[in-house]
């Protein structure tokens, strides 16, 4: 007996795309040719999505399915077919619609053939690691993402759309009893510390050496730099409150999480209590309120609740809360050579695991206008559409002679909820022209790129000795 498809529930996005086009479900029903009363129930969740609505959907409305599709994961889509070109798989000439075949039907075999060809990188690349991994960069960035601990963790977060509900409501708990809307946050939070026979004290640069937070716990005393602003020194002693009161719920969630590196247990206590500070700062009702008030106004909130703009930004990735979700935001941060440092996502959004980002998104251009939010629609090669802004930060510290580093921050969304952005206000998305962007150009199999630094990796270079391109890199199609 042949096993029973995936049912399509689509009834949030399905939501999401009829409001962002201004329709009623009578009116997009009519478009379609169905009842309203089969809208209403799809979007209640009551009922699938048939292939055949699927198809009038993206005839009618110019979309990818996989956009809708709740099967399509796009960082598995990514993964997988980034595991189809390697040499080791053969089969870098399979047709972009066999891959999405097979992520429909079969995703788990997609994502176990992902694991196992992870773990033959891994095995390949072991001996060359004892031999000299530094002799070959590409060796070495390759070795960092199959054996570093940040990536499990960055995988669990992942795994739960970087939302972690038992901290969430701890947090929102606390901020509740210590009034923090309502007191000045950090006498109150100060308090709090000393309520456990811990006080605070801020340190000259020069005796920190070159920390921003540490901790005596023998001398029960939170020393904090000069460096950091004040923003900063609240997100520091909510993380050494998310260690002294939370300690039960940390240590659960490290236990379920099942990871056997040490390391990367004792990052990912780190990151917990980092998630618990930026909740306590921003407890989740509220802010998820001000954000759909304010349009998620990222520097506005940032003046409400007293946080950087990074930290802002990042807290909106993690709006999952069951029964009270706000836009599913993807979160970056890179430095000017391309590096990221950060990446969490409450969607989908395929992040690279090697190789940096796009030179094309606008993230690289924020450093071009420092402070300045940039915006822009992409289009991954999967077809998904997203709308990204763009800002610069610069970093806690900076004195003469040793400036303060500049970041770029990213956050971004499915183009579906960029009309409830207010980044999105004036510009006309039925007829802005998304920038086509690739993962990396490792991976990136577009043609004529002027802005290509690498060619892909499974494709051979073609080289013309009598002709000079714009493009720096010609390779056979696919």
């Amino acid at each position: 007996m042949a096993p029973r498809a995936e049912k399509l529930v689509i009834g949030q996005r399905l939501k999401v795309l009829r409001q962002s086009l201004g329709l009623t479900q009578a009116q997009m029903a009519a478009e379609l040719g169905v009842s309203a009363s089969y809208i209403t129930l799809i979007e209640a969740d009551q009922r699938p999505a048939s292939v055949k609505l699927l198809m009038r959907l993206a005839e009618v409305y110019d979309l990818n399915i996989s956009e809708l599709s709740p099967a399509a994961d796009a960082q598995l889509a990514s993964d997988f077919a980034a595991a189809l070109k390697t040499p080791a798989a053969g089969a870098d000439a399979v047709p972009r619609a066999e891959i999405e075949a097979v992520l429909q039907a079969s995703p788990r075999i997609a994502a176990a053939f992902v694991r196992l060809q992870a773990a033959h990188r891994a095995a390949v690349l072991a001996p060359m690691a004892e031999e000299n991994p530094l002799t070959d960069r590409d060796k070495v960035e390759a070795l960092g993402e199959t054996s570093r601990p940040v990536e499990a963790v960055r995988a669990w977060f992942y795994a739960r759309r970087n939302h972690v509900d038992a901290l969430d409501r701890a947090a929102e708990d606390l901020a509740d009893e210590l009034a923090l809307h309502r007191h000045e946050p950090h006498l109150a939070l100060t308090g709090r510390l000393a309520a456990h026979g811990v006080t605070v004290r801020i340190g000259q640069a020069e005796a920190m050496r070159g920390q921003l937070r540490r901790y005596d716990p023998e001398r029960r005393e939170l020393l904090l730099s000069e460096l950091l602003g004040q923003a900063s020194r609240r997100f520091q002693i909510g993380v050494l409150l998310a260690s002294l009161e939370q300690e039960p719920i940390l240590t659960r969630l490290i236990a379920a999480a099942g990871l056997e590196d040490p390391a990367a247990a004792a990052l990912m206590r780190v990151s917990l209590a980092n998630y618990f500070a930026a909740a306590l700062m921003m407890p989740y009702g509220r802010f998820l309120a001000s954000c759909e008030s304010h349009r998620y106004d990222v520097e506005l909130l940032s003046h409400r609740f007293g946080t950087s703009f990074e930290q802002t930004a990042h807290r909106m990735s993690t709006l999952q809360r069951d029964g009270a979700r706000g836009i599913p935001f993807f979160f970056v941060r890179v430095d000017r050579a391309g590096n990221l440092s950060k990446r969490f996502s409450a969607g989908r959004f395929p992040f690279s695991r090697f190789g940096g980002t796009c030179p094309l998104w606008n993230i690289h251009a924020a450093f071009e206008t420092p402070e300045e939010v940039r915006t822009q629609v992409i289009r991954m090669p999967e077809g998904a559409s997203y709308f990204s802004v763009a800002r610069t930060v610069t970093r806690a510290g900076g004195t003469q002679g040793a400036p303060a580093q500049r970041l770029a921050i990213g956050l971004g969304c499915d183009v579906a909820y960029a009309p409830r952005l207010i980044y999105a206000e004036g510009i006309d998305l039925s007829r802005t022209r998304p920038v086509e962007i690739g993962l990396n150009c490792y991976l990136c199999e577009r043609a004529d790129c002027t802005a290509r630094a690498h060619a892909p990796v499974n494709r051979p270079l073609q080289v013309n000795e009598r002709e000079r391109s714009l493009a720096l890199f010609r390779f056979e199609a696919g």
